[in-house]
């Protein structure tokens, strides 16, 4: 059995500190970690884990002491090293179904808990395949897509689903609307998903076959919307095949209070049919580009990981999640909205989700749950107190 999380020496490892992202979420825990939160920075360059160090020392004085640890995904020593000293560790090392998956196997075997920012199918049901069994046994709460995929969504969903207090089936559908930068290694992460379709599809039929369903007879599911203008929106909605509707769905099979019918439909919207036309056309053709190669090689070349926008730039960026609920006759309207949503906004919900896991009094799960199942009303309150808006639309 693996030791008990309270006598690991640290809280939190942010494992990848010394790439952009990472380094984002080290310089968000830097300013807001509580007093006491013992804490370090895992990856692969000694000096560069050092040069990270100096970064938060000018933020914060007290880190000239914080712990770093040399770690690399092709060592597994290393890894288990990691995952045995830590509560929590937070993985920003994609794209994840390349580098994802021994982090995964060494904190589900340790007993620790584990949160990353992937936003790619395939990479979790993957891993619900080969390591949720093994967490269920040493108590690891294994939590992926904590971050722009899939919280304001998940957590969005919940919010709405809890305003509406519907007793019967309830539909919700979110409209994601953003202005800003995807990071690289999200960029790299989606052109490698869309050249894998066909294993994508047999991780998740393995995954049907083998996943529970809601012991109580509940139907939960992703539905695939069809482009259409929202009247009540006003926008042009474009389906999005992304995680974030198979994470709210996970959400919705495990709370009974999402109904005993529950679906939910996602979309990106745009205000005129000329963008959302260019939209769909774009995605298109990148996915069609991720089949060929040549084609694809010249699409990840273009975006380098590890690399990001100035603060000036992230500084104008937003985003906005509106979510319309239906149940008992009555409809909701609920928005989720924040600031940049690829780097800043990100890290934010990448290092609360960490902090919920270690220092809140969550549901009692384990094995690889979502963000709600995990955390629910504590995130939320927590993303609310950071500055993320949950709100009702009147």
């Amino acid at each position: 059995m693996a030791a008990p999380a309270s006598s690991r020496e640290l809280d939190v490892v942010v494992f990848g500190a010394t790439g952009f992202t990472g380094g984002l979420t080290a310089e968000y825990l830097a300013r807001h970690a509580p007093d006491g939160l013992r804490w370090g920075l895992a990856g692969r360059s000694p000096d560069k884990l050092e040069a990270v160090r100096r970064r938060l020392v000018a933020i914060d004085p007290a880190l000239e002491s914080l712990e770093l640890i040399a770690a690399d995904v092709t060592d597994a020593a290393s890894l288990a090293a990691v995952a045995a000293r830590a509560r929590v560790v937070i993985t920003t090392v994609g794209p994840y179904l390349h580098h994802g998956e021994p982090l995964v196997a060494a904190c589900a075997e340790a007993g620790t808990d584990y949160v990353d920012l992937t936003g790619e199918p395939e990479f979790v049901d993957r891993m619900y395949l080969a390591h949720h069994a093994t967490a269920v046994r040493t108590g690891a709460r294994l939590v992926h897509a904590c971050g722009f995929d899939s919280i304001p969504h998940d957590l969005g969903a919940y919010f709405t689903v809890r305003q509406l207090a519907a007793s019967g089936p309830v539909t919700v559908r979110g409209v994601v609307r953003a202005s800003g930068m995807f990071s690289g290694g999200t960029f790299h992460s989606a052109v490698n998903a869309m050249s894998r379709p066909k294993q994508s599809k047999e991780a998740s039929a393995a995954r049907r076959r083998i996943e529970p369903k809601p012991a109580d007879g509940r139907s939960s599911r992703a539905v695939a919307g069809k482009p259409h203008r929202d009247r009540q929106l006003g926008f042009w909605l474009l389906p999005m095949p992304t995680i974030d509707p198979l994470v709210v769905a996970r959400s919705g099979a495990a709370l009974a209070e999402y109904g005993p019918t529950f679906r939910y439909s996602h979309y990106a919207g745009t205000k005129t049919l000329h963008y959302a036309a260019g939209g769909a056309a774009g995605v298109t053709a990148m996915a069609l580009a991720a089949q060929v190669k040549p084609l694809r090689d010249l699409l990840l070349g273009r975006v380098k990981q590890g690399e990001g926008p100035d603060e000036a730039k992230r500084e104008r960026s937003w985003f906005t999640v509106d979510l319309i609920g239906e149940g008992d006759g009555r409809t909701v309207h609920t928005r989720v909205s924040g600031g940049d949503p690829g780097y800043g906004e990100t890290a934010k919900m990448l290092a609360e989700s960490a902090l919920c896991l270690v220092l809140d009094d969550n549901p009692e799960t384990a094995g690889q749950v979502t963000t709600v199942q995990a955390m629910g009303e504590h995130l939320l309150s927590r993303l609310q107190a950071a500055g993320i808006r949950f709100e009702a639309v009147a």
